[in-house]
């Protein structure tokens, strides 16, 4: 699905998917609740009385949930019948009001439909994984109500409720109107919709978007201020309010569940702004931290989630997402944030608290974590080949002559996050009063920092592989993870010039972003997943990358490139990727299936207006 070509609403864990003209009439639209399509069918029909249609002159979705429609018929210079539409998205459903008005000299009829259905199929299965049997839904109508039910197969019952204005007369596939409007006349048709899911918490301490914004008044200019005020307003509808604080959802639409690793990072961009998003995801993360061994689900102690969701294939084991441990760096990247978050907040209330969770973090990136006992963070691809690192595809581990990489992988990155995860538990510990374990994790840090340089430097690249496959060689591909590396400060001072150059060469750098993997690799390819593309998050970190260092003017670029990039599109979003084509005078080519808006992308815009000066590291 082209998300560019689509209209996308949400607030927590509610979304709302369709078509241009925010009809849902199949395929993957619908609208969701806790991975759960309870409407398949939600369309609009009406028709004049000489059987014309209104066309669509407007829809706009000026944040993450609200719409505005305007649909006319037209009748030579002018409209006739003017239709306007306001639908707005809440946590547990939406409104949807529709007013109608003769714009004519005479009398007018209109016959309005609205089409209903709900599959009360899984997320998963809209998008392709093997659908399983399930009863149909049960529909109930009768005077303005409509309401559809269903029970899974594990007994969940789930329910639907449409509540119509009083000129709608109701049926079990929806409702209808009939119209006849005099001159200038006006009505208005509305719906509201509520979803009653067992499973579905209402919001805790949800923000409104005034309180949102005022988070970010002190910003400084944007080179493109309304892309800036686009991911603002972004970040605040990707929001998910649990019980233990903001979470920010991965995507919309179909990452609106907690990612580890995207929950993390944005969370991380979004420091010093917003501290309770860290402090929310912390906790958050903590209460599913691994606690048992579950080969399926990748579960160990100490480990944190990769993603976790509601859906009713996860909750009767059909597909191991419940509660998914697949990810190699989401520990790491836990303990920097926590880090992170003290830094920012200048209080180790929140490090006290979750002394349990980090240590049982730590515990796990120095034993399990590191399968074969040569002191990096591995993973086994899975039987699919797809990976545990940020470039999850099962073809983005590729050597210089496209070899595929197997064996027990080290991507570099996590090697960087379990750098600054060690250095974080010095920091704890010494603020603790613990000397002697300040000291060992220091030293820990250290010597990561001297075994992972000389396993993984490349001279000749002027850059660090890619990752170690299972026989220790190196990737010998220049790519853009060694960007993370400059953020998480592993790299040692004398090479960080170098690295700069090669993430800015004409081997990576795009003009739009830092492509992740070189031209010369075998498997180099503008438009892949992980192969060549660019990705504005991962291009920001290696720019925050750069300022930790001191290079602020090669980080301002990019964070020009960045604003470039959201300004070009249409919807001022940064996608989730790009292709890697060389940037000229037109706009980047598209990623077909990129999602938008995407948490760490529109964190990133923030957190890059920071290169004015100053240190953005971790």
């Amino acid at each position: 699905m082209d998300f560019r070509h689509n209209t996308v609403l949400k607030e927590h864990y509610a979304f709302f998917v369709a078509d241009r003209d925010a009809q849902v009439r199949g395929g993957e639209h619908g609208f969701y609740v806790r991975d759960t399509r309870v409407l398949s069918r939600y369309a609009w029909r009406w028709l004049s009385i000489d059987g014309a249609e209104p066309q669509t002159l407007l829809v706009d979705a000026p944040r993450p949930d609200l719409l505005h429609a305007h649909y006319a018929r037209i009748e030579g210079p002018a409209q006739t019948l003017a239709l306007r539409r306001t639908l707005r998205a809440h946590a547990a459903g939406f409104t949807d009001t529709l007013e109608v008005a003769n714009a004519s000299q005479e009398r007018r009829s209109l016959s309005v439909e609205l089409a209903v259905a709900g599959d009360f199929a899984d997320v998963f299965e809209v998008r392709g994984w093997p659908a399983i049997e399930r009863a149909p839904a049960v529909a109930e109508a009768g005077g303005r109500e409509l309401t559809l039910r269903h029970t899974a197969t594990d007994g969940v019952a789930c329910a639907v409720h449409l509540r119509f204005d009083a000129l709608a007369a109701t049926h079990p596939d929806g409702a209808e109107w009939e119209l006849s409007l005099a001159p200038g006349e006006r009505v208005t048709l509305s719906v509201a919709v509520d979803v009653d899911h067992p499973l579905d918490e209402p919001p805790h301490g949800a923000i409104p978007y005034a309180d949102w914004r005022a988070s970010f008044a002190h910003l400084p200019a944007a080179p493109e201020p309304a892309a800036l005020r686009r991911a603002i307003d972004d970040l605040r509808g990707l929001l998910l309010f649990t019980a233990e604080g903001p979470v920010l959802a991965a995507g919309i639409p179909w990452y609106v569940a907690t990612f580890g690793r995207d929950a993390l990072l944005g969370a991380h961009l979004l420091l010093p702004h917003r501290p309770d998003v860290a402090a929310g995801t912390l906790r958050h993360l903590a209460r599913h931290q691994g606690r048992r061994r579950d080969a399926t689900s990748f579960e160990a102690p100490g480990k944190i989630a990769h993603e976790l969701r509601f859906g009713e294939l996860a909750r009767t084991g059909r597909v191991p997402h419940r509660a998914f441990y697949g990810t190699v760096d989401a520990t790491p990247l836990f303990l920097t944030l926590l880090e992170a978050h003290r830094a920012a907040t200048g209080e180790l209330d929140l490090v006290r608290e979750l002394r349990p969770a980090w240590e049982s973090a730590l515990a796990w990136i120095v034993g399990e974590g590191d399968l074969d006992g040569d002191g990096f963070l591995q993973y086994v691809p899975t039987p699919e080949g797809n990976g545990q690192g940020w470039k999850d595809s099962n073809d983005s581990m590729g050597h210089a002559d496209g070899e595929l990489a197997t064996g027990p992988i080290a991507v570099a990155e996590a090697q960087g996050y379990a750098y600054a995860a060690f250095r974080a538990a010095a920091s704890w510990s010494a603020r603790l009063g613990d000397a002697d374990a300040a000291s060992a994790w220091t030293a820990r840090a250290e010597a990561l920092r001297t075994r992972f340089h000389e396993a993984f430097w490349l001279d000749d690249l002027g850059t660090y592989a890619m990752a170690l496959d299972g026989d220790k060689r190196p990737l010998r591909v220049r790519n853009s993870d060694a960007g993370h590396l400059l953020w998480s400060g592993i790299v040692p001072e004398a090479y960080a010039a170098r690295l700069v150059a090669t993430l800015l060469g004409p081997e990576l750098w795009s003009g739009w972003g830092i492509r992740t993997l070189g031209t010369g690799a075998a498997r180099y390819n503008p438009v892949s997943y992980h192969n060549g593309s660019v990705w504005p998050h991962d291009t920001a970190l290696a720019a925050a990358g750069f300022a930790r260092y001191g290079f602020h003017t090669e980080a301002r670029r990019v964070r020009d490139a960045l604003f470039a990039l959201a300004a070009s599109q249409e919807d001022r979003r940064l996608p989730e990727l790009v292709a890697g084509y060389e940037r000229d005078d037109g706009p980047p080519v598209p990623y077909p299936v990129a999602c938008r808006p995407q948490a760490w992308d529109a964190a990133a815009l923030v957190h890059v207006l920071a290169f004015d000066g100053g240190d953005a590291s971790t």
